[in-house]
Formats: C-alpha cells, sequence, structure tokens
C-alpha cells in the first residue's frame, strides 16, 4: 500500500514537471531540422589541429528562453501563443550549424562538449535576432528574422575573422506551424551562408 501512494505522489510530481508557464501543454513542440545532413559512413581519425568546434551562441534575454519571439517595432517584445522550442533556440541553431558545416565542408565539427581543448579551428558567435517581426501592413502577418554574427579563430585564437550574416522571409499569418517552419527555412539559410564562408578561409 506505501509502494503504491509513493507511485502515486511520483506520478502527480511528474506532471507538475511537465507543465509550461502552468497552462496547458502544448500540442507539439518546435525544433530546427538541417536541410542537409552529412552521410552516414564508417568513420574517420585526424589531428585535433584540423578537426572544428562550433559553440552555443550568446543570445539576448528576449530569446534565451523556449518561446518564439515577436517583435513589434524597435522596443516591444511578444510571444507567439502556443508556440515552444523543444530547447532554447541557441543550442537548436548550434547543432544546426554543426550538420550544416560538416556536410558542406566535410570538416570533423565537434560540439566542445565533446572535445573541449581542440587545438583546430572554432566558431563561436552571437544570435543577434531570432524571431518574427511583425510587418507594417499588418499585426497579422510577419517575418521570420534570423540574424547571426560569426567569429571564426584558428591556430588558438592567433587568426580571427568575423561576419555578419542575414536572412529574413516571410512567415504570412503569425501562428506557432507557421513561425516554426519559416524561422527552420531561415536558419538553415543563414546556417549555408556560413558554411560557404567558413569554407573560403
Amino acid at each position: 500500500m506505501i509502494r503504491a501512494f509513493a507511485a502515486i505522489a511520483m506520478a502527480f510530481a511528474l506532471s507538475a514537471c511537465v507543465s509550461l508557464g502552468g497552462g496547458k501543454p502544448p500540442a507539439s513542440l518546435l525544433t530546427l531540422t538541417a536541410a542537409e545532413s552529412p552521410a552516414a559512413d564508417q568513420g574517420r581519425a585526424i589531428a585535433s589541429k584540423d578537426a572544428m568546434t562550433v559553440t552555443v551562441p550568446l543570445v539576448p534575454q528576449a530569446i534565451a528562453t523556449n518561446r518564439v519571439a515577436v517583435s513589434d517595432g524597435a522596443t516591444a517584445v511578444a510571444y507567439v501563443k502556443d508556440a515552444y522550442w523543444v530547447e532554447p533556440p541557441a543550442r537548436l541553431f548550434q547543432r544546426l550549424l554543426a550538420e550544416t558545416l560538416t556536410a558542406k565542408t566535410g570538416r570533423l565539427v565537434l560540439d566542445p562538449r565533446q572535445f573541449g581543448n581542440a587545438a583546430g579551428s572554432t566558431l563561436s558567435g552571437r544570435l543577434v535576432s531570432f524571431g518574427v517581426n511583425v510587418t507594417t501592413t499588418g499585426a497579422d502577418s510577419g517575418t521570420a528574422v534570423v540574424v547571426y554574427d560569426a567569429v571564426f579563430s584558428r591556430d588558438r585564437g592567433a587568426n580571427v575573422a568575423a561576419r555578419r550574416f542575414e536572412a529574413r522571409i516571410p512567415v504570412g499569418p503569425i501562428d506557432a506551424a507557421q513561425s516554426g517552419r519559416t524561422l527552420n527555412r531561415a536558419a538553415n539559410e543563414v546556417a549555408t551562408q556560413v558554411a560557404a564562408w567558413v569554407g573560403s578561409l
């Protein structure tokens, strides 16, 4: 009997942890999917100096959340109703960058948590914008905006290059499904631009 009551108490505790903001959980969560991913192969071994590390970008507080940000003008920020990322955008974007860079450049791309002391190159940066901007034609439509300030360094910081990348794609009606799909397209467009830049360095 005691075990039964303990199991019921644990079930209630877990259900409380799943709640997002105290309301009813959304029907689904949003994520980012790379348009191009590396093909499965038998693996390879390279010197650590030839590896590349992609770090989680810095973000402003407005997008340091699993909500989808909406900007209306220069000073107002809200969030799309019932739209939640499965993880904060910074980490989702980091993984999308790594997938795209591997597929486009053929480099071995590492997560800092896999090999934090890699002697090779590092791509870091700041995710300046990752959300929807309300258009001037009406509050019911918007544009997905992804802006990434990239910093590429190698030789332990002896050589550094920096560049801003940006993508803007019309969303149409601002809802969870449309915002998620369009931000995924914009994020892939920026990742493709970054891969082309890194490949040219």
